[in-house]
């Protein structure tokens, strides 16, 4: 297995800069889906329609040499439209599998909160365990597997929100946000001609893809790192403006997006920073508020600021 180096930065940059000619302006939203896919994560993308949710999701799955499934949800999706279903075989007289979308590398769950949980809770054994179990049979997915799913704020209507228990399943949560005037107005001049999604071509093949994960793994987290992760994680369990902390799932997801964020970076070892910079999209939507504030709480009892001002508390190792 190779060790962190140049090469495998110029591959990420390589990545990021694809991704960026579609997605104008929006260089750290596109470091953070990179981090995420080399820590073999899945990435929740959540804003109002029209912000380039699908667009980004697009991008990536196209800059990668990979197998790409792109499942549009909505209330009458059923699980078996996700995974697959047994057809009976009269020839041999027996069921075979047929497997559904989610057997791909990247799978693009667009607008997941417009299904139903029952759907929804079809992809919990995929995300966690990276297979599916049909009529007592397991089916591996490929490597790698990433699902990437976007959502509209659950104020829209026919929408239905995610459970805990799915959302612990992303390894980060992630907004894009508008653009500035100058930003968009670069967007609109680069859409005089035919759309530049379909101008991209792979930067990364599959194997490419699998050593960088791989690489995700050499990268050195100092003791006194996985403390300070620890402290920070803990202090979300004891906050009385928390109800539910960070789970130990939360906390091995952080532990491997230090490591992601440091090799995006060019290093071969973690530094308090990539804990920090990471801390909201990695933690906030794994908590919930206390009752007094509720899930639509925000500015200073918004989870966002509530694990900003949790990291702040908390002493940075020396």
């Amino acid at each position: 297995m190779l060790a962190p180096g140049k090469e495998h930065y110029e591959k990420i940059n390589r990545l990021c800069e694809n991704i960026a000619t579609v997605i104008v302006g929006k260089d750290s939203v596109i470091r953070l889906v990179a981090v995420g896919l080399l820590a073999r994560g899945h990435i929740l993308i959540e804003d109002i329609p029209g912000i380039g949710k699908t667009t980004l999701a697009n991008a990536l799955a196209r800059s990668l040499g990979c197998s790409f499934q792109r499942i549009q949800f909505t209330s009458d999706l059923l699980p078996t439209d996700i995974l697959g279903v047994s057809v009976f075989n009269p020839k041999e007289s027996r069921f075979d599998f047929q497997k559904g979308p989610i057997f791909a590398n990247i799978v693009l769950a667009d607008e997941i909160n417009r299904t139903t949980p029952k759907t929804q809770s079809s992809l919990l054994e995929a995300m966690n365990d990276r297979q599916v179990s049909m009529d007592s049979v397991t089916y591996p997915l490929p490597r790698p597997f990433v699902v990437i799913a976007t959502q509209n704020p659950v104020e829209h209507y026919g929408t239905f929100p995610l459970p805990e228990s799915q959302l612990d399943r992303f390894m980060l949560k992630i907004t894009i946000g508008y653009p500035s005037p100058e930003e968009e107005e670069k967007l609109l001049q680069s859409r005089k001609g035919r759309d530049p999604l379909e101008g991209i071509e792979p930067v990364l093949s599959t194997d490419e893809v699998i050593e960088l994960q791989d690489a995700v793994d050499q990268v050195r987290m100092d003791p006194s790192l996985t403390t300070y992760l620890m402290d920070i994680v803990t202090a979300t369990r004891r906050s009385t403006l928390i109800q539910v902390g960070v789970s130990p799932r939360g906390s091995l997801a952080m532990y491997k997006l230090a490591q992601a964020h440091a090799l995006t970076a060019g290093r071969d070892f973690c530094i308090p920073d990539d804990i920090k910079k990471l801390s909201v999209p990695a933690f906030a939507h794994r908590i919930v508020l206390s009752t007094e504030y509720g899930p639509r709480a925000t500015g200073a009892t918004g989870a966002n600021q509530v694990i900003r001002n949790i990291v702040e508390s908390v002493p940075v190792p020396l």
